[in-house]
């Protein structure tokens, strides 16, 4: 083993002086131009690598070997003989390739130029080895499983390999498994979730715009309140916008650059949301926290420095850190095979870091959530107590009901059915999170027209009453 690895690492020292001029640029505009699919489909992008190959395989070059190296794609091509050794390629030996993937390897055994050995006349035969360090070439209509976004291939000269005593081994040590473990989602569910998405993330849009059109038109633009409720259907809308982009900008054919800013645009109108409803939460307890006379300078714009500035302060340091953490995001479900279980994924731009979805996704709408709810009880808690003080008779109940739901709204006290997600929750919290949170905005536009016109009929009652005073007078 050590002899071979050796051999390799001497040729791979003699390699890329000695082919013509001419052919070096030809090859190399091959890969390059194989690394940007640009909306081909996986039957001409097949087509394009069998090209490759073929130009490989028929390459002149003096020396044993040559090796060709692009941003996403290494070639290696062999001149056997036969005293050919074996070969052992290794990702330790190989030059160039990334350390950051998963080891892997391929050995070919000795005997692999057997068969044209003992022909009459042996011709020398050519074997090559193609890197390919990226998934997007092979991704297919349906988005089937790539696992660690890598793929290796080789083939012997224009000649078919059998009966060899010692196989040709291919080694992979997978370092991640596209949610091969857990709880699954059956591909069954996959339809109906997207179809709710959709419509729900569509009414959502069009609530959003409708209710920040009324306000501008409203004439009462001067109450706080009403400014922060506007902000958070900001981004409400910002929201659902990206949402709906963000799986059509995950093609294959799509750059890949415009993946990554979709999805840190996805990401910072989540985090932008989740801080606006905070923000609802804090404002609410300084209505009803006996605090409401207190004067803030400049109140609305903190708010607002701190419901978009925070959000974007976290999302461009992770673009200036590693920008890589946003990009295609792959989302598998199960599906029940004759010989097993297969996967059927959904991509969209999103965040591709366990680590930042932990904590910038998942932790920071926990925080948010478990304050709100606190809020919520806290308020629900003090509103019981005036009604009664007050003792309320049941007319109010109805009014009780829709101040609690609209408050429920109001704080988004949904989105914590996010971590609900598994056992025997899995099924019910997916549907019951996909509908609430996707007809989030539709709910805040109720909320808004309940407000409105409760607020018209006070206007309307102090405006009667005032005119029934100056008539008795």
């Amino acid at each position: 083993m050590d002899a071979r690895v050796s051999l390799f690492v001497c040729l791979g020292l003699l390699a890329a002086q000695s082919i013509p001029a001419e052919t070096i640029p030809e090859l190399l505009t091959l890969m390059k131009n194989l690394e940007r699919p640009r909306g081909r489909t996986l039957s001409s992008r097949v087509k394009h690598i069998h090209h490759l190959e073929q130009k490989l395989l028929n390459a002149s070059f003096c020396g044993h070997n040559l090796t060709l190296q692009t941003n996403a794609i290494q070639s290696l091509i062999f001149k056997l003989g036969c005293s050919f050794p074996g070969l052992s390629l290794s990702s330790a030996t190989l030059p160039s390739v990334p350390q950051a993937w998963a080891p892997h390897g391929m050995q070919f055994p000795a005997e692999l130029t057997k068969d044209a050995c003992v022909a009459s006349q042996p011709v020398g035969l050519r074997l090559i080895c193609i890197y390919f360090f990226t998934a997007q070439l092979f991704q297919d209509d349906s988005n089937s499983s790539l696992l660690n976004n890598y793929v290796l291939g080789a083939q012997l000269d224009h000649r078919a390999v059998n009966n060899l005593q010692n196989p040709v081994n291919i080694s992979f040590w997978h370092n991640r498994s596209l949610q091969l473990s857990g709880d699954p989602v059956p591909a069954e569910l996959r339809v109906p979730l997207e179809y709710i998405s959709l419509v729900g993330c569509s009414i959502s849009v069009v609530a959003a715009l409708l209710t920040i059109l009324l306000y501008a038109h409203s004439r009462k633009q001067s109450d706080s309140v009403t400014r922060i409720h506007m902000n958070l259907h900001g981004s409400v809308l910002l929201l659902n916008v990206t949402f709906l982009l963000s799986s059509q900008m995950a093609l294959p054919t799509v750059p890949r650059s415009v993946c990554t800013v979709l999805a840190a645009t996805l990401h910072y109108a989540l985090l932008s949301c989740l801080t606006w409803m905070a923000v609802e939460g804090f404002n609410l307890y300084l209505l009803l926290g006996r605090v409401y006379n207190v004067y803030i300078h400049r109140y609305l714009l903190k708010l607002c420095a701190l419901g978009w500035g925070f959000p974007a302060l976290l999302v461009l340091l992770l673009l200036v850190i590693k920008s890589s953490v946003y990009g295609p995001h792959v989302i598998s479900f199960s599906k029940s095979q004759e010989n097993g279980t297969g996967f059927q994924n959904v991509s969209m731009c999103w965040v591709r870091s366990p680590m930042v979805h932990r904590v910038l996704v998942m932790g920071y709408g926990g925080l948010t959530s478990l304050f709100n709810l606190v809020v919520l009880a806290w308020a629900l808690r003090i509103l019981c107590r005036l009604r009664a003080q007050k003792k309320a008779l049941s007319s109010w109940a109805c009014r009780d009901t829709v101040m609690v739901l609209g408050l429920t709204v109001l704080l988004g006290t949904t989105w914590a059915l996010a971590f609900f997600s598994f056992g025997v929750f899995l099924l019910p919290q997916l549907f019951l999170f996909t509908i609430f949170n996707s007809l989030y905005g539709f709910f805040l536009f109720l909320w808004f027209c309940s407000q409105r016109r409760h607020s018209d009929a006070q206007a309307k009652a102090e405006m009667e009453a005032v005119s029934f005073s100056q008539t008795t007078h």
